[in-house]
């Protein structure tokens, strides 16, 4: 996708900040990655254990637990893992694992449920995880139904999104997303709910979608309809260093990101009386895409699968209001993003083809192309 951005606060205005520069500490001489980061099984395999399995992985938003009862599963790091929300409206997350012998306990993807129950020996868990039932367990002596509640995982909620960290000692979730601050308050993201969900197979490298989301030197020659609507010259940087990297660019006054060029829905946030013609995209380390626009909000949740492939579960989010307004029309957004979505998808993995050779071997980034070469190195920084 297309993008970097600039370093103006959400709050004000282009003419405010007078667009303030910021170089996006751009090392002269920074390089690609070279290949086996990208088609080897090994790396692939310490990238789980050493980046999947220790640090916070978006799972979902809290909109998919409407009612308590309410699940989904999700894989992190070749994990299953139950999130629901129980009887006191407390989200929880469990390891998809019977206390009894170990049997998947959860089959489906999505569901709702006044407990869980094991469906190899019918042992019955509460949504907070206790142990509600287990037959004939009555019967051997010294058991104790309290000494076998499922096993938790780490959760934390972000501004309404769902994160899970499997590592026993993991910093809080307040205090990893503390150097953003409320940064993404105006755009109420707790609040919004999702209209549509696409899911991507793509083949290539998880760690190719970060880079071409993080750049728009690509951007005229692939995506000529978004150029047109968001010129790919208007990106600056606010984000430069670290997990969470990203900038803005400005959209073409009386324009949105859709198919027809028009806003699909009321504003998401309360922005006031700024001038807000902007779209703000963010990666968030190491499997979230945020892409904020004013009247929807974009989410790519990246599910690596091996080293040449990636799922790609991509959400459009609106205004609850928006739903029940006459002439709602998601699609204008959805649609437009999903060309766009693809255009991407394509040329990451052409770049996936390429690596592959025998000829590749690792190349100059420009100057527009420093967030890429900014992420490298915070992945680099988590792997060794």
């Amino acid at each position: 996708m297309a993008h970097t951005a600039c370093n103006v606060p959400v709050t004000q205005t282009r003419d405010e900040s007078n667009f303030r520069k910021t170089a996006a500490s751009f090392e002269p001489g920074a390089k690609t990655l070279p290949q086996r980061y990208f088609v080897s099984p090994e790396i692939f395999a310490e990238e789980l254990q050493k980046i999947f399995a220790t640090n916070w992985v978006l799972v979902g938003h809290q909109s998919q637990l409407a009612e308590p009862g309410d699940y989904f599963l999700a894989d992190v790091a070749g994990e299953s893992l139950i999130v629901a929300k129980d009887q006191r409206s407390t989200i929880r997350a469990f390891y998809n694992v019977c206390r009894h012998r170990g049997a998947r306990l959860c089959e489906e993807q999505n569901g709702h449920a006044a407990a869980i129950q094991c469906p190899y020996h019918a042992w019955t868990f509460a949504l907070d995880g206790r142990l509600l039932g287990a037959p004939h367990m009555d019967e051997t002596p010294g058991f104790n139904k309290a000494e076998y509640p499922l096993k938790p995982a780490r959760l934390g909620l972000w501004e309404g999104f769902i994160f899970l960290n499997l590592a026993d000692a993991a910093v809080l979730l307040e205090k990893w997303f503390e150097p953003l601050g409320g940064k993404f308050s105006p755009w109420n993201l707790a609040g919004l709910r999702s209209a549509k969900r696409i899911e991507y197979d793509v083949r290539a490298n998880w760690k190719l979608i970060f880079q071409n989301y993080s750049e728009c030197y690509h951007c005229l020659g692939v995506h000529p309809e978004l150029s047109k609507i968001s010129p790919s010259d208007s990106a600056e940087n606010d984000l430069t260093e670290g997990p969470f990297l990203g900038g803005f660019m400005r959209i073409a006054s009386d324009k949105s990101l859709t198919m027809s060029g028009n806003a699909c829905a009321l504003p998401v946030g309360n922005f006031g009386d700024k001038d807000f013609r902007f779209v703000f995209y963010y990666s968030i380390f190491p499997n979230m895409l945020l892409s904020l626009h004013p009247d929807y909000v974009m989410l790519h949740r990246l599910k690596p699968q091996s080293s040449e492939r990636t799922l790609i579960f991509c959400d459009w989010f609106f205004n609850p209001e928006a739903f029940k307004r006459d002439g709602f029309d998601p699609a204008d957004a959805v649609e437009f993003w999903d060309m766009v979505n693809k255009q991407d998808w394509h040329v990451c993995e052409l770049s996936q083809q390429g690596i592959s050779s025998r000829a590749y071997e690792p190349g100059p980034y420009s100057a527009r192309e420093s967030i890429p070469a900014a992420w490298d190195r915070e992945y680099l920084r988590h792997l060794r």
